[in-house]
Parts: C-alpha cells; sequence; structure tokens
C-alpha cells in the first residue's frame, strides 16, 4: 500500500491553499500557440530593467563560483544610508514573500493568532497556516482594511499584518487612521506593515512606516525591490525594524538567501533615481489610463494608488478572464479573494493598457 504522505505533514500544510501566481507568457504560448502576449498579471515595471541593475548583474556574474555574502553589506548600508536606518535594523529576504514566511516562522505558533485584512495580500493566511497559529480575517470596509475593528481583534494576536498600498485592492489608508491604530495596539503584538507598493504612492497623507520605527518597536516595514524597482525576477526585498526584531529575523533566515546579482542590481538601482522617477511618471499616467478607460466600459473601478487596478466585471470574471487569454492579454482573476466578479490588471506602457483596454471592450461587447 503507498504511504498518504499528505497525511504525514503537519495538520496546517494539509489544509493549505498553495499561492498561485499570475500566469507566464511561455504558459500561455503553449496552451494556445499564440504569441505577441501582454502580461499584466502580476503588477511588474514594463519598462524593463534599470540600465545600471544590468551593468551590475553583469558584474556579478563574473563571480557565480563564490557563495553571495551573507550578511549583504553592501546592500544594507546603502538602505540604511538612503532611508536613514542602521544596518541592525534591516533584514534581507528573497523578494518580501521571504520576510513575511521568516516574520511567522520567528514569531508565530500553535496557540498563536494572526490578525490580517479580508481582502489582503493571499500569504499572510498561508504563513500563518504553515506554522500553525490561528487566522483571523477582519471583514474589510469598502474593499480596505477596516483599522479599528483590526485594533479590536488584534488585542490578543501575535502578529497583525497591514498592507498599504492593498494588493489586489489597491486602496490605502492614511497617517491619521494608521496613528490611531498603532495608538490602539499592545507594545507585544507585531505589526507588519507590508509597503510593496509605497514607492508609487503620490499622496501627502500616506504614512511612511519608516519614520514610524523610532516610536514603535513593535513595528516592521516589508518592502521590495520587484516593484517599481524593476527587479522581479532576482527576488529582492527588506525589512525594517528594531534591531532586537531584526536579530530574531535573522536567526531564521536561510544562509545566502540573498543571490550575488541580486544584491548587486538592488544596490545598484536604489541609486538609480532617474529610473525610479520614470517608473513612478509612467505608472501615473496609466492608473488614469486604465482607470478612465474601464469606466467608460461602465465597470465599477475600485480606486487604486499602487500599479494596478481591480474592477468589476459586472458578470462572472473568470469566462471574461479566458476570453481576454484568447486576445493574447493575461490580467488576474481574484475570486481566490473572495471577488469572483472582479479582475485585477496591472498598469503598463501607454500601448500595452490601450491593447487591454481594446480587448476587454471586444470581450464585453
Amino acid at each position: 500500500m503507498a504511504c498518504d504522505f499528505r497525511a504525514l505533514a503537519v495538520p496546517g500544510v494539509q489544509a493549505l491553499s498553495p499561492y498561485v501566481p499570475g500566469k507566464p507568457i511561455a504558459e500561455l504560448e503553449r496552451e494556445l500557440g499564440i504569441s505577441d502576449i501582454v502580461k499584466l498579471a502580476s503588477n511588474e515595471n514594463p519598462l524593463g530593467p534599470s540600465p545600471a541593475a544590468l551593468r551590475a548583474v553583469e558584474r556579478a556574474a563574473h563571480e557565480l563560483t563564490l557563495y553571495p555574502d551573507g550578511s549583504g553589506f553592501a546592500l544594507k548600508s546603502a538602505i540604511s544610508a538612503r532611508f536613514g536606518l542602521t544596518p541592525a535594523q534591516l533584514t534581507l529576504g528573497n523578494g518580501s514573500n521571504d520576510l513575511l514566511d521568516m516574520i511567522a516562522r520567528a514569531f508565530l505558533a500553535p496557540g498563536r493568532r494572526s490578525v490580517f485584512a479580508q481582502y489582503s495580500f493571499a500569504v499572510y493566511p498561508i504563513a500563518t497556516q504553515a506554522v500553525g497559529a490561528q487566522a483571523v480575517e477582519v471583514p474589510a470596509f469598502l474593499y480596505g482594511h477596516d483599522l479599528d475593528a483590526m485594533a479590536t481583534a488584534a488585542q490578543d494576536a501575535a502578529v497583525v499584518w497591514l498592507a498599504n498600498p492593498n494588493n489586489p485592492t489597491g486602496t490605502w489608508f492614511d497617517r491619521a487612521a494608521f496613528e490611531r491604530f498603532m495608538a490602539q495596539v499592545p507594545e507585544s503584538v507585531l505589526v507588519v506593515l507590508d509597503e510593496a507598493y509605497s514607492e508609487y504612492v503620490d499622496e501627502p497623507a500616506y504614512p511612511n512606516g519608516l519614520e514610524y520605527l523610532a516610536k514603535h518597536p513593535n513595528l516592521v516595514v516589508c518592502r521590495t525591490f520587484s516593484k517599481a524597482y524593476g527587479l522581479a525576477g532576482l527576488r529582492v526585498g527588506y525589512s525594517a525594524s528594531s534591531p532586537e526584531i531584526a536579530d530574531m529575523l535573522n536567526r531564521v533566515r536561510q544562509p545566502f538567501n540573498v543571490s550575488s546579482m541580486a544584491l548587486a542590481a538592488a544596490e545598484a538601482v536604489l541609486g538609480d533615481d532617474d529610473y525610479l522617477k520614470r517608473s513612478v511618471a509612467v505608472n501615473r499616467a496609466g492608473l488614469a489610463q486604465v482607470a478612465d478607460g474601464l469606466r467608460l466600459l461602465d465597470l465599477a473601478v475600485i480606486p487604486s494608488i499602487g500599479n494596478f487596478i481591480t474592477f468589476d466585471c459586472g458578470r462572472p470574471a473568470q469566462p471574461v478572464f479566458q476570453a481576454l487569454l484568447r486576445e493574447g492579454v493575461i490580467v488576474r482573476p481574484v475570486g481566490n479573494y473572495g471577488m469572483p466578479d472582479h479582475l485585477r490588471v496591472s498598469i503598463g506602457t501607454h500601448e500595452q493598457n490601450a491593447r487591454f483596454l481594446a480587448a476587454l471592450g471586444k470581450v464585453l461587447a
């Protein structure tokens, strides 16, 4: 009789539903035999990588036989200088997802509670359940975080996860709401502020999490180089926190978890201000272009300050998603978030956005 390996897995893992990424271009090419595909599914930077990052990768490639610097000294120094932090406050990750997993492994366990908002990033419950902790989902308010309700739910929690802006809805909370939340949450509760899309934000009332670290020793801010910095394929991110929390995270961090090329590219692109400004400008124009186009199609749009927009198809979204695939346009269904009538589209170049809107208009006609 074959062994039931599922039964041998720990209970939290047995019940997990794996994270489903956006469909790759190559997969669609294989399935439908089409080419000239536009992928607007994974919130990637449409500009291609920074020239400075490409040069850094080329230099780093000459040392592929050597392990990377496990401490990430040069990148930590660059991040510290850029944002007024100390290297002791930083933990590097293989993308910010890696950091979310480290936080769960370091601070969650069976019998501990983890709090997150409805419609927030799927990795929060996955990381929670994988370590056997209890996941507590707080109902959303207008597709965003109800911070007062989350503060109440977090009173006896170990970790509370906040995404600002939120993925997949693009909603956000302002400085006053965040400060009120932090004042209500006990210092013994770890507050994880996921700022994967913060570089795109142009809102005066937006709370920059890094500015709150000195006041709140229980705060962890997670950021990534995958979005505005254009390094999704290299997987590199970082968290900033008190040195005490960073010390705990670095104890569970895998050795050499960030590759030499990722370290070099992240350090280089962090200093490429022109690339970041261009990425933000293209996204700002694209947000307006896509939002206006969706409204012209009489579709309800969730206002977003990230590099994506989630919209209501006015009908079940899966057939619309499949029809867009046949038009060579990949977007993201969000039925797994409990939004079966919605799709999320990443902001691309002007031409990519126009192609998506034209394809959607054809599909919905």
